[in-house]
């Protein structure tokens, strides 16, 4: 069943049915935070169906590890067509898609496979309310009942973070990094790092109104299973899919915001025209061509828009789209298994980068640099890329942030470092408040 009703006042919407969330104990929540309503669409290809989707109550769940993940999800889906699948694929996917391994620790304690039906679906456009399925329990957010917020303290106690590698460290590993691209065995890598808090209570409601105040970003996600949530702020698509057409929007290149629009326009020109950056891009866009070129037909795989600066709270962003269009045969998990993990969170080339990743890195990415979002009854799908993103496993009281660069043969490793820090800069300040 479906039903329809119009929105009047969206953040009052938005804030009833957040309420409604916190007695549901799965649930997944994806916000574009308005970032489509205030720009120019016709300056960069956007691709948004929904301004705001949210999902709870479950029929069918499915979790596992990497394994036979992929093929246990390929049954999940078949038993489940015509209907709503929301989750995510983790990094360590990739040790069944390719012969890889993850023998790193790992402190987070999320499944590699995670999706659910729903038993309710909401998904917003405008002010256009669409309810897939069971409407009982929203029936309060269209009240005229007040809204009355939890007063309880985000944090019982000071957050304080910790490095899994020293900064000396890091700089080493990046040395390390450019040893193996000088001698040939890669072009690109992205090397990332851990900052984690431990025996640490927070209130994950409270951090991800927070984190959405401090930095909208078009591809937010607020997702709760029982005791583990996935607090995020991305900014960049994986992979959608729209009928045959395959969307990914690859980021590489970033640099901070100005003080003002002057600087602004200054820090935009620089990060254009920034050789390294640019050639980090161009090697990710390769990457992600011959992925698609793989379940595409021959000639369809173009680049929309190449080094495009997208503007985000906090950061610039360089972002190239390519697309796509699905061969006959093949169909949306085939488009998935053909690119993931995604580029920009491995390097070029991806088998030898992920190796590398392997033995540079000191723990599992798990959920991080993995894809989260869902698949549409008709088969369609958007994912984005699990970045400045929280993991918190509050039965652990465990809080986990990374972070990652590309190192390239240009790659500077104090600047590197301090790239890492200007991507978390929002998210900690989120923590802060």
């Amino acid at each position: 069943m479906i039903e329809s009703f119009t929105i009047q006042d969206i953040r009052i919407f938005k804030e009833r049915l957040f309420l409604l969330l916190k007695d549901e104990p799965v649930f997944c929540l994806l916000d574009s935070c308005d970032y489509y309503n205030s720009k120019d669409l016709n300056k960069h290809p956007y691709y948004h169906d929904y301004d705001f989707v949210c999902c709870f109550g479950v029929q069918k769940i499915l979790k596992c590890d990497a394994g036979n993940a992929i093929q246990k999800f390929q049954e999940f889906q078949n038993e489940n067509k015509g209907e709503w699948m929301f989750g995510y694929f983790g990094y360590d996917l990739k040790n069944e898609i390719e012969k890889l391994k993850s023998e790193n620790p790992d402190e987070t304690g999320f499944d590699d496979l995670f999706f659910f039906v729903p038993e309710t679906v909401a998904t917003l456009k405008g002010n256009e309310l669409r309810i897939y399925g069971n409407s009982v329990k929203l029936k309060d957010v269209f009240s005229d009942a007040p809204v009355f917020y939890s007063e309880n303290p985000i944090i019982s106690n000071k957050i304080s973070f910790k490095e899994r590698v020293s900064k000396n460290s890091y700089l080493e590993i990046v040395e390390k990094l450019r040893q193996h691209i000088i001698e040939g065995d890669v072009y690109e890598v992205s090397f990332c790092q851990e900052f984690f808090a431990e025996n640490l209570t927070i209130n994950p409601f409270d951090v991800y109104q927070s984190l959405g105040k401090i930095s909208p970003q078009p591809f937010s996600s607020f997702v709760r299973i029982e005791d583990k949530y996935i607090i995020g702020a991305s900014m960049e698509r994986y992979l959608k899919k729209m009928g045959n057409k395959l969307v990914s929007q690859p980021i590489k290149g970033t640099i901070r915001r100005g003080n003002d629009a002057v600087e602004d326009e200054k820090l935009k020109d620089i990060l254009l025209n920034d050789e390294k950056e640019r050639a980090e891009n161009v090697m990710i866009v390769d990457l992600v061509r011959n992925d698609l070129s793989r379940v595409c037909k021959a000639g369809t795989v173009n680049v929309e828009e190449l080094f495009g600066i997208y503007d985000f709270s906090g950061v610039f962003q360089m972002i190239s789209t390519v697309t796509g269009e699905l061969l006959p045969e093949k169909n949306g998990l085939d488009a998935i298994k053909a690119s993931f993990p995604m580029g920009s969170m491995t390097g070029a080339p991806k088998i030898m980068a992920m190796q590398i990743i392997e033995q540079y890195e000191n723990t599992k990415r798990g959920v991080y640099s993995g894809a989260l979002g869902y698949f549409a009854p008709n088969g369609d799908f958007d994912f984005n890329v699990v970045i400045r993103t929280l993991l918190y496993n509050a039965s652990k009281r465990y809080l986990s942030l990374h972070v990652g660069s590309a190192i390239t043969f240009d790659s500077v490793p104090e600047k590197e470092y301090e790239e890492c820090l200007v991507k978390i800069k929002t998210v900690l300040k989120a923590l802060e408040q």
